[in-house]
């Protein structure tokens, strides 16, 4: 049985694209029909919001008791955070925070202050690609469950999930362990030993890692540009160099 919209419900759902209303409510969204395939059963689903036609086509995708909620495009088009409104809006609720990952039995990826959604969501992608985890993130890093970091993980934010707290809080309490940061006068990634446990860290796209976290890294890595000292691009993509970094790592265990 299909519920009809309200002016009530299509405002909340509209304003969850701002932080404040996502903690406010503990609430937050999920569009199109693969983020929502991908994301559906890996939380709790509030309402799903979708068009008739949509409703038919998918209905084996929508489980028991959910609450279903017909609305028209343009509906949707006053609702959605994406540049293009999609046929489908699933409202989750926000996860609990989980604990702090050991990392002395695993690789764990901390991200120092990363705060384009874009770069967060394929990060996120990439660290599912390659087993990780947990992805620590300090508290000026953008929001894991904004409407385009969600669409940028393409489903990975069902296995990974984030926890904000202070990278000089999670490094303390795991500091018997490797603490790799990327630098440019860091040694040579691929002339470096590398561990298959410890916390990889990553930086702001522009400042890279901040001075209070870099004081706690002891393994300083680079990642070399080719030829060996010909001008290149100032920097790497923080989301390029994630998945640079990480396949590494994984590669040296798999030697």
């Amino acid at each position: 049985m299909f519920q009809d919209l309200t002016s009530a419900t299509r405002k909340l759902v509209a304003s969850l694209g701002n932080a404040r209303q996502r903690r406010a409510t503990g609430l937050f969204t999920a569009e199109g029909t693969k983020c929502i395939a991908d994301t559906i059963n890996n939380f709790e689903c509030r309402m799903l919001l979708a068009t008739h036609a949509w409703l038919k086509e998918h209905a084996a995708l929508i489980p028991r008791n959910t609450c279903v909620i017909k609305a028209t495009n343009a509906d949707l088009e006053r609702m959605t955070q994406l540049t293009t409104a999609t046929d489908a809006i699933a409202v989750y609720s926000l996860p609990e925070p989980p604990k702090p990952a050991d990392a002395s039995k695993q690789l764990v990826l901390a991200l120092d202050r990363v705060q384009d959604p874009g770069n967060l969501g394929t990060i996120i992608r990439v660290a599912d690609w390659f087993g990780i985890k947990q992805v620590v993130c300090s508290p000026e890093t953008a929001d894991a469950y904004s409407p385009k970091v969600i669409q940028a993980t393409m489903g990975a934010i069902a296995r990974v999930r984030p926890l904000y707290m202070p990278l000089t809080e999670y490094i303390a309490i795991n500091h018997g362990n490797g603490v790799f940061g990327t630098f440019l006068d860091g040694q040579n990634i691929y002339e470096t030993n590398l561990s298959p446990t410890g916390i990889i860290i990553m930086g702001n796209e522009g400042r890279g890692i901040s001075d209070e976290v870099a004081k706690m890294v002891n393994r300083r890595l680079l990642i070399p540009s080719y030829p060996p000292g010909q001008p290149t691009s100032e920097s790497l993509n923080v989301a390029t160099a994630t998945a640079i970094t990480l396949s590494e790592f994984r590669r040296r265990q798999i030697l």
